[in-house]
């Protein structure tokens, strides 16, 4: 009896340690495929499940994050026949467990040799030049080939990056010797616009100088003339009453003469004065009158009465 209840209970514990062993609990972002008897039974996504023990079989678990894969460079030539090396990144996730499992062997290197003719086709419509400047358009391409082509197969290209672009050693001496042919070109450009500029504001400044030295002339010559001209007024109106002081004095002298009431003998006598004052030793033509003896003989008359 106590044999049979250890044997009991031995089966009981390897009855629990196999249920145990097939409970399976999926993780996040994860999916089972199920095959039962070995055919597609279902798929388990996140949770609990239990397993029929040698009946049911996890065929293939899968991820259902965005997955990233950088294939390696892959030749191709161009439409002007340069023959280049690409490499491309391809972003994916898996849709479809059940179709990804089943739908192809080898998905990634589906996916690779499907990017690498996708890329050939593409960029041997283009020629060098085009293809090292549209990248975006290539990607855009190369991802709506792929994600029409991998609906089948339960995968969903997100996007497919050009990482680098390597042309032949030779095209890379000639695109640096042009780019630095097209560096010199822009820097004697930039010399020969700073080189006006400097020119257009040294002419500037001379133009504003000059200008500004003929305004002090003008001011400077304008204060001159004022100056002159008040000189010549001043100069004017001084001898304008110098002539009006000597009329003055004139006409006093002859209005004190008139008040004396001279006699016509000294009247005479200013006469012969004025005559000698005008007979001062210039070169002077005089016209001597008739009475001169008249005007002699009262000289001598003078000297007689001194």
């Amino acid at each position: 009896m106590e044999q049979f209840i250890g044997i009991f209970v031995i089966l009981v514990v390897v009855f629990l340690i196999f249920i145990v062993a097939n409970i399976k609990v999926v993780p996040q972002a994860k999916a089972f495929v199920i095959e039962r008897l070995g055919a597609y039974s279902t798929t388990w996504n996140t949770g609990l499940h239990v397993k029929i023990p040698i009946i049911d079989r996890i065929a293939n678990r899968v991820s259902l994050k965005e997955n990233v894969v950088d294939f390696p460079p892959q030749p191709v030539i161009t439409k002007d026949n340069v023959t280049m090396q690409i490499d491309t990144v391809v972003f994916y996730r898996i849709v479809d467990p059940k179709t990804y499992t089943y739908g192809v062997e080898r998905p990634m290197m589906a996916i690779e040799n499907l990017t690498a003719t996708t890329l050939r086709n593409i960029i041997g419509e283009l020629e060098l030049d085009a293809t090292l400047t549209s990248r975006d358009v290539i990607n855009s391409k190369i991802t709506s080939v792929l994600d029409e082509a991998t609906d089948a197969w339960g995968i969903k290209i997100n996007r497919v990056e050009l990482k680098n672009i390597t042309p032949p050693k030779e095209i890379q001496d000639s695109m640096e010797k042009q780019m630095k042919a097209e560096r010199e070109r822009r820097e004697k450009i930039l010399q020969a616009e700073g080189e006006k500029k400097s020119a257009i504001l040294v002419a500037e400044g001379e133009k504003e100088s000059a200008i500004l030295r003929a305004e002090a002339e003008k001011e400077s010559a304008i204060l001159r003339a004022e100056a002159v001209k008040e000189s010549k007024i001043r100069e004017a109106e001084g001898e304008a009453e110098a002539i009006l002081k000597i009329q003055q004095a004139t006409a006093d002298g002859i209005q004190m003469i008139n008040n004396s009431n001279p006699s016509g003998q000294v009247i005479k006598i200013k006469a012969l004065e004025a005559f000698a004052a005008a007979a001062d030793g210039k070169a002077t033509k005089i016209i001597i009158p008739s009475k001169i003896q008249e005007l002699a003989g009262l000289v001598e008359s003078v000297k007689e009465i001194n």
